[in-house]
């Protein structure tokens, strides 16, 4: 049985490799790896074959053929899913920490996806991102806690796509952040691409993909401030990066240097707790906003007591 994946190509700034662009995809685990899928005649761009050093540009799809070999197999799960809001179309779930929102090639059990399929399965999930993100229309990193809308079916997910890509979607965090703004309001506009010192993390780069993020302060401290976030834009990392950029990283966040507090949390303190959508059968607004999760709770508390 042969696998299918397929890519279209969006939002990219500058054309990039063919083999550069699918090694940054989630499911594979290398550029070597995706090199060697090419070499097979795996690899196809707009239907036919390609090579590396293939240039892709936005609106190409790219599509790759996967043996049965090849270790992909994503088990449903029975983890406990805290969902928020649900209709026949689409449903929100609380994502806790410590929890990947999609399985990768270095880890395919316990994710928010295994959850998924145990409850609806693969045909009661949208396929537009193929197997390895069956539902998942946006996503939050590993310790970051939250509202992510799900789409049940195909329809869903590209009218939850439109309205992300349209901004008519808001999606609001809570972070707890090191120093104080200059002012109480702001917007962050940089561009962000992969760090290309280390691919582990992202960047504020010039040439990348536009990122925009407003933020509110709350509440200050003296050193700290808890800040409300509105994402414009919805890169990898992007709240992480942009704080950090302005050189107000998010506590705990040791992969952008958040300063350490003697609080114990899982990573930065950051949660993604308000939504506001359009429901897809009737076009009502939903306005979801759920409580700080634990580690800001400990955090503000500690930092009301001594900062």
């Amino acid at each position: 049985m042969i696998k299918k994946f397929i890519f279209n190509v969006q939002s990219l700034v500058n054309p990039l490799r063919l083999d550069i662009f699918l090694s940054e995809q989630d499911i594979f685990s290398s550029r070597s790896q995706v090199q060697n899928l090419i070499k097979k005649n795996q690899v196809f761009v707009n239907g036919k074959n390609a090579k590396s050093s293939l240039i892709v540009n936005n609106d190409d799809e790219i599509s790759v053929e996967l043996s049965e070999d090849f270790n992909l197999i994503i088990e449903p799960e029975n983890i406990g899913l805290d969902i928020v809001w649900e209709d026949n179309d689409i449903l929100v779930v609380n994502k806790p920490k410590n929890m990947l929102t999609h399985p990768t090639t270095k880890e395919i059990t316990g994710t928010l996806v295994n959850a998924l399929l145990y409850k609806y399965g693969y045909e009661g999930l949208s396929d537009i991102n193929g197997i390895m993100r069956p539902g998942i229309v946006h996503r939050l990193d590993r310790n970051t806690s939250g509202l992510l809308m799900i789409a049940k079916n195909n329809k869903a997910h590209e009218f939850l796509t439109e309205q992300i890509k349209n901004k008519t979607a808001k999606r609001n965090y809570l972070a707890v952040i090191g120093g104080n703004l200059d002012k109480n309001e702001g917007t962050i506009d940089a561009p962000i691409s992969r760090n290309p010192n280390k691919p582990e993390k992202m960047a504020v780069v010039e040439g990348g993909k536009p990122s925009v993020t407003h933020y509110k302060v709350i509440e200050n401290f003296k050193g700290y401030s808890f800040v409300e976030l509105e994402l414009e834009t919805g890169r990898t990392h992007q709240i992480r990066v942009h704080m950090a950029h302005i050189g107000h990283p998010i506590v705990n966040d040791t992969l952008y240097g958040g300063k350490k507090l003697k609080v114990k949390t899982q990573e930065q303190v950051l949660q993604a707790y308000k939504l506001n959508f359009t429901a897809l059968k009737n076009d009502d607004i939903i306005e979801l906003e759920i409580k700080p999760d634990n580690d800001i709770e400990k955090v503000l508390k500690y930092l009301r007591s001594n900062y």
